[in-house]
């Protein structure tokens, strides 16, 4: 009996001194960073041949490469809306590139975590709504579209400096004087003339949202980490874990590459050196960061993740051979490069082929952190990536499915089905044929059907979140969307825009 009671006491006490190590492991800190339009293929460690990008090769080698890792969307707002909240943007009315806003009902990653104690910044694009409903700002700021006023800190954000849409990549604020914003033009030169790009960088250092006026010039990606390194450092002095989610402009058009990059590139045509050269500019500033994550002590318990927003636009991007880009459901629309450095949790790096996308970093982050996904009323389609992060065994059991018009797509770890309106549908098998070469629906019919069978169920699920099943119809009525069945239709930019009126 006093052994037993002797064992007892030692189990206890060991899940005591268990209990107590877990609460003083201090909370990790989290940085998500995406670039805008970067292909697949455009990296070093992906293959670029020409494309330099030395920190982000060595993030892969680090840390966890996503050789699967997916957008949400084809396009970036839905794709952003997606990060934030661990929804498909379909369910947060976000369905296209100025498309939607971030809904007020949506639970952020912003929030959950400042509830933790967490500082919270985010940096660079916004494109989930506007700063300004009086003056004209970026794709849709000023009085036409009063609806779409939406700042950062509605959601939880306790720093931003931010624009609504695209920038330059170099002087984000300035345009050559005659020329077109539509056509590509190398960076000013001391004393040449230029006028206005028409979008603004927002903040609210000063206590309320104002236009920034300083630190504009040079490389936008260099001017965006000068605002988030910052941030960073307070929350250290401060002694609290923060968020900063940095979100580049890079490589969006318009492409302009700086002096210093321009320079490395100087024998390519002019949109690849300005391609190219931005491209590196942003790898700069990543591995700018990285050192000061070493500098201040904090790297180890700081996670790291990289993404792109979607597939590359028209131009000088690859998308690694995958099929088609932005706009389109066919891999290289929506499969981008994926990163996670975490050294507290990964030792050495390593490839990882499991299917991941942009709504699941909400549950990884909740998970790592410790909050459980009860806190979020509203139905996930994200998973939490920690049991893989750690080593663990892993398979994701629920398929990703993705919207985007009128296609849709909806993949297991092998098969993925894709129809694009009343199209037939077409299924490919992603590990035999990564670059969809082949479909074989034709060989496989009970399989195309069973998943076209769960496709429709999940959708008819998303439909009723859009509609307002699960917070009620305020945010619908406000921003006048239309009927599911308007939401399925091609999509343009005259058309997206419209329908805020």
């Amino acid at each position: 009996m006093e052994m037993r009671i002797i064992l007892c006491m030692l189990v206890v006490a060991g899940f005591a001194t268990h209990v107590a190590r877990a609460a003083d492991t201090p909370q990790p800190n989290v940085i998500l960073l995406m670039a805008d339009d970067l292909g697949w293929g455009d990296t070093g460690y992906n293959g670029h041949p020409k494309i330099k990008t030395p920190h982000l090769d060595q993030m892969a080698s680090d840390g966890i490469r996503f050789d699967r890792f997916y957008s949400a969307s084809a396009v970036c707002s839905p794709t952003r809306a997606s990060c934030v909240t661990g929804r498909n943007p379909f369910r947060t009315g976000v369905f296209y590139a100025n498309d939607g806003i971030l809904r007020t009902e949506e639970v952020t990653v912003y929030e959950v975590l400042k509830e933790q104690g967490y500082s919270t910044g985010h940096f660079g694009k916004w494109h989930l709504g506007t700063f300004t409903n009086d003056k004209k700002d970026g794709n849709r700021g000023g009085s036409r579209f009063p609806q779409l006023f939406n700042l950062p800190s509605q959601h939880g954000v306790d720093l931003y400096f931010a624009t609504e849409s695209k920038v330059p990549t170099c002087d984000p604020m300035k345009q050559p004087e005659n020329q077109s914003s539509k056509a590509p033009w190398d960076y000013l030169k001391p004393g040449e003339p230029f006028k206005p790009y028409g979008t603004a960088y927002w903040s609210n250092r000063s206590g309320k949202n104002d236009k920034v006026t300083d630190n504009l010039e040079g490389d936008d990606s260099r001017v965006m980490m000068d605002r988030a390194i910052p941030f960073i450092k307070q929350a250290v002095s401060d002694e609290k874990p923060f968020l900063a989610v940095i979100w580049f402009h890079t490589p969006h058009k318009p492409c302009v590459a700086a002096p210093e990059f321009h320079q490395m590139y100087q024998d390519e045509p002019l949109s690849e050196r300005n391609y190219y050269g931005c491209i590196t500019g942003m790898d700069k500033e990543i591995g700018r960061l990285r050192a000061s994550l070493q500098q201040l002590g904090i790297a180890d318990n700081t996670m790291v993740w990289f993404c792109s927003d979607n597939g590359p636009e028209k131009g000088p991007g690859v998308s690694g051979g995958f099929r088609e880009r932005k706009r389109s459901l066919y891999e290289g629309g929506v499969r981008v490069p994926g990163l996670l450095v975490w050294p507290d949790k990964i030792k050495q790096g390593r490839v990882e082929n499991t299917p991941a996308v942009t709504s699941d970093y909400l549950p990884t982050i909740m998970s790592a952190v410790g909050i459980p996904e009860s806190r979020i009323p509203h139905q996930l389609d994200g998973v939490s990536l920690m049991p893989l992060i750690e080593g663990q065994p892993f398979e994701k059991n629920s398929p990703i499915g993705i919207m985007c018009g009128t296609q849709a797509s909806y993949a297991t770890e092998r098969y993925k089905y894709y129809q694009n309106g009343g199209g037939a549908v077409e299924l490919y098998d992603l590990l035999a044929d990564p670059y969809e070469a082949q479909n074989i629906v034709a060989e496989y019919p009970e399989v195309a059907k069973n998943l076209k069978h769960q496709f429709l169920v999940w959708q008819a699920d998303v439909k009723r979140s859009f509609e307002g099943a699960e917070y009620g119809t305020e945010s619908v009525e406000r921003m006048k969307q239309g009927e599911w069945q308007d939401v399925l239709k091609p999509r343009s930019k005259k058309r997206s825009r419209k329908s805020k009126k």
